[in-house]
């Protein structure tokens, strides 16, 4: 069985897109002053065990074990096994955010999501074996998914910060949920993709791309057609709050006040 490597491994899969700058090294448990990270020590220590044993075996008195610390330092750390795997998203973040993109600055933002998506999948190769058994053990968990979802909406507001897409207005939660559906969609590909050229994901990862840029598109046409019934529904709303906050009419203090029944 294939284990996760040790938390001072990085590198990327070489999977970048030609001429694209490559992604930046995951990061090794340690703090930027060298001392280590008790956060990220927990969350490589859960890697190395899922990528050895079924996740559902896993408790949170191995994690400390593993990584080498009190069972009172892991709970001021994390809640839970669950809150410990949502740490890798920061870790992942980290290391997408802290590469330089200035090279990505005159691409189409499709090219720059695609670039910036690329350097996700990079940091999270040393964690591969490790999330292709999570993948596994969570599909038939609603919950745990849904919790995962909440997770990766924050990263992926970053990850569209990072490619230069605006995430605000009334279309910003569509693009993010939007990113969060495509790149879970690739990662599905990505984690039986052995391929070193990961010739299938980048081909994925395109298709993805481009339908959510079909979906959007759409979307502001809908939004826009539907904006003078929209604003027909604010004044309809608006007149019936300022008549509800009127004062009552002939009779109608003795219908409203309960009193009148008796």
């Amino acid at each position: 069985m294939d284990t996760a490597p040790e938390p001072t491994t990085g590198g990327t899969s070489g999977s970048s897109t030609p001429g694209k700058t490559d992604s930046a090294k995951s990061h090794t448990g340690k703090s930027h002053t060298g001392k280590p990270n008790p956060r990220e020590a927990a969350v490589e220590a859960l890697m190395r065990l899922a990528a050895e044993q079924p996740w559902n075996d896993i408790e949170v008195g191995d994690i400390a074990r593993e990584a080498g610390l009190s069972l009172a330092e892991l709970r001021d750390l994390f809640p839970s096994k669950g809150a410990v795997l949502g740490g890798l998203s920061r870790i992942i973040d980290r290391a997408v955010l802290e590469a330089d993109t200035s090279d990505l600055a005159d691409e189409p933002a499709r090219e720059r999501l695609f670039d910036v998506l690329m350097r996700r999948l990079d940091a999270m190769t040393p964690y591969k074996p490790a999330l292709r058994r999570i993948a596994f053990a969570l599909r038939g968990d609603p919950l745990s998914m849904l919790a995962l979802n909440g997770v990766a909406l924050n990263s992926h507001r970053y990850m569209l910060a990072a490619a230069g897409i605006d995430t605000e207005g009334p279309l910003g939660r569509l693009k993010i949920q939007g990113t969060v559906i495509a790149f879970s969609r690739t990662v599905e590909v990505w984690l039986d993709d052995d391929d070193p050229a990961l010739a299938r994901t980048m081909a994925k990862l395109d298709r993805e791309i481009r339908r959510g840029e079909t979906i959007m598109e759409r979307a502001d046409d809908a939004r826009r057609l539907t904006a003078p019934l929209r604003a027909l529904g604010r004044a309809l709303l608006e007149r019936r709050s300022r008549r509800d906050r009127s004062e009552p009419r002939d009779g109608e203090a003795e219908e409203r006040d309960p009193a009148a029944a008796i």
